[in-house]
């Protein structure tokens, strides 16, 4: 396993670290949990950055990649739901476009046709964990939850601009192939 795998698969680990600590009450687990969830998010900055820089992508960090980044976010932004920080409606609105997305590019790669992973969607995986760090420094104390409201809004609006963007391509993957 490479080191960028590593690092990958340390970040989807962190996912249950990141979720006991935002539900465990105690003196500063908000802060705890956002700093491990930063940290871990951190990692994927690094693996992708290792992974080029040595030519070594592997099918493991392929797969594992954007699962670990999602399950981690969206773990996150559940846990602000259940400490009152972001609202439900907003967390709903990601998880769904998140779960049409996967079922599109699944669907793509059925008919042999990988939809790599656009440049919008990358900024909308940011600013989604922006949003959930934001919304745990809130949980904390740090500053009041009208920040992470505001956070959560952009972050809610550029998951559903990229998940239009990839909804353009869709009539194109199924239109019935001819046959030369």
């Amino acid at each position: 396993m490479s080191p960028a795998d590593q690092l990958t698969v340390a970040r989807a680990l962190s996912v249950p670290v990141v979720v006991v600590l935002f539900a465990w009450p105690f003196h500063d687990h908000a802060y705890w949990a956002t700093a491990v969830f930063c940290v871990a998010m951190t990692t994927d900055w690094f693996d992708g950055r290792l992974a080029r820089r040595h030519g070594r992508t592997s099918p493991l960090g392929s797969l594992l990649d954007p699962i670990a980044d999602k399950v981690l976010v969206l773990a996150a932004l559940v846990m602000l739901v259940g400490q009152h920080v972001v609202p439900a409606w907003m967390v709903a609105a990601i998880v769904v476009r998140e779960v049409l997305i996967t079922g599109l590019r699944q669907a793509a790669i059925e008919r042999g046709i990988v939809i790599a992973a656009r440049d919008l969607a990358k900024v909308k995986t940011w600013a989604q964990a922006v949003a959930a760090g934001v919304g745990g420094f809130a949980a904390a104390g740090a500053w009041g939850t009208g920040v992470a409201w505001w956070t959560m809004l952009v972050a809610v609006a550029l998951t559903w601009a990229s998940g239009l963007d990839y909804a353009r391509s869709a009539p194109a993957l199924f239109r019935p192939r001819v046959s030369a």
